[in-house]
């Protein structure tokens, strides 16, 4: 039995909605609101989100962002809007697919049936990264030390982390992060980017001047090690 979480801020629709897909055999969770649907997909790994686009609390485009940090979970947008370029930021954060109010029910369920058809067996990977010097949570975007003291990260800062994180062990090159942080048309600067990775080691390694966990490779890019690397 597939698992759908429903993401709306108005009772009566989750309601609706779960009544039509417990019907036809899925399982269902809800949230009221984007904090609620990040903490729900980390800690019960639902198979699909239905996500309305206009959530009380979080900019529905800060929610798939943050899904898509450290999941491929597949999202369908539900909309009452017509805002084309909405529609089109949605899918360009991950969105899968997306169905505008109102819908039939049999639309949805064909939607819903072929967006788990196109994720198949994909693995989710943890939300939580803990080491020995801090911990990340990516579903909620937030960063500690190992003692629990609050890390503020930059948004520049938080993507440098949170693409290196996703790829652990493996060597990632400067054109890669820097296409992956700042868009394909920037210019890679490597000063830059040791900049901002300088500010990273000294806000979550124990010892910047000796990281553990941000390696650079000179020349060639940079890696994170989860487990601290020896030297």
């Amino acid at each position: 039995m597939k698992t759908i979480l429903i993401v709306d801020d108005e009772p009566q629709i989750r309601k609706a909605l779960r009544i039509n897909l417990e019907a036809r055999d899925f399982a269902t969770l809800e949230a009221e609101d984007g904090r609620s649907a990040l903490r729900i997909v980390a800690d019960r790994s639902p198979d699909l989100v239905l996500l309305d686009l206009g959530l009380p609390d979080i900019d529905v485009l800060d929610v798939l962002s943050g899904l898509r940090g450290w999941t491929q979970i597949p999202v369908i947008v539900v909309t009452v809007r017509e805002d084309e370029r909405m529609k089109v930021a949605a899918l360009d954060l991950g969105a899968d697919d997306y169905v505008t109010k109102p819908f039939g029910i049999n639309e949805l369920l064909a939607r819903i049936r072929a967006a788990l058809r196109r994720v198949g067996d994909a693995e989710t990977v943890s939300p939580m990264i803990v080491t020995d010097a801090f911990t990340l949570d990516l579903a909620a975007h937030t960063a500690h030390t190992a003692a629990g003291a609050p890390v503020h990260l930059t948004r520049i800062e938080w993507s440098i982390v949170d693409y290196l994180v996703r790829r652990p062990n493996r060597l990632i090159t400067h054109r890669q992060l820097v296409t992956a942080v700042w868009g394909p048309a920037y210019e890679p600067d490597a000063n830059l980017l040791r900049v901002h990775m300088a500010h990273v080691r000294a806000k979550l390694e124990a010892d910047p001047s000796r990281p553990r966990h941000f390696i650079t490779e000179t020349g060639m890019g940079h890696r994170f090690e989860p487990s601290p690397a020896s030297g």
